[in-house]
């Protein structure tokens, strides 16, 4: 028994280890030097192998489009930006950016409710950085694209697929995705991760 505790408390603390203390920012303990646009829905900051990061999730949406004779087109922007920080130093080193531009029906742009997360699946000091986000103009109920981008260091992987939507009593329409080639050739907890985290999130409900 005395053995069994003491191997379950060397895994607990490796399971720890792998794991990074995220800070939660907001827009005044954003440091000043940093650019950014649209309105901030999350932001953090942590430290791994490579130094001192910051991610920033911004957006801007429902703007109206100057080209709609009557104002009815929107437009809208996704940003997700990463930044290292070294001392006073700070550099943008990546940056997602999608966008909706003259819409006239409804604008689906929107990061997915609790899927941004920092992890270290390959327990090799270097955080994988998660984002997944919904970005369509449509005015029906059929399945709306969605997006998961991950990036470690400088390197992107993508999924990109669809929701997926009930059109019967028994019936469903969408809910496929596709790997990226940076994905295809990732170690295989990136894509298991993604995979759980699509199937968690790909339901269309419209409302119901």
């Amino acid at each position: 028994m005395k053995i069994f505790g003491l191997l379950f408390s060397f895994i607990v603390t490796q399971t720890c280890i792998a794991q990074y203390k995220l800070t939660k920012l907001n827009k005044s303990s954003i440091p000043k030097s940093i650019r950014y646009t649209g309105d901030v829905k999350q932001a953090v900051r942590w430290t791994d192998s490579t130094g001192d990061n910051i991610v920033i999730l911004t957006l801007t949406d429902n703007t109206q489009s100057k080209n709609a004779p009557d104002g009815g087109y929107n437009n809208g922007a996704l940003c997700a930006y990463h930044y290292s920080l070294s001392g006073n130093s700070v550099k943008q080193t990546w940056k997602v950016y999608d966008y909706i531009k003259e819409c006239p029906v409804d604008m689906f742009l929107y990061f997915v409710d609790k899927t941004f997360a920092v992890t270290d699946l390959n327990k090799d000091g270097k955080a994988e950085v998660w984002i997944m986000y919904k970005v369509s103009c449509q005015g029906d109920v059929s399945p709306i694209p969605m997006k998961i981008i991950m990036y470690q260091d400088n390197r992107k992987f993508a999924v990109r697929g669809t929701t997926r939507t009930k059109v019967s009593g028994t019936d469903y329409m969408g809910g496929e995705f596709t790997f990226d080639e940076a994905f295809k050739n990732a170690p295989v907890e990136f894509r298991q991760y993604a995979v759980k985290l699509w199937k968690q999130n790909n339901n269309e409900t419209w409302g119901q």
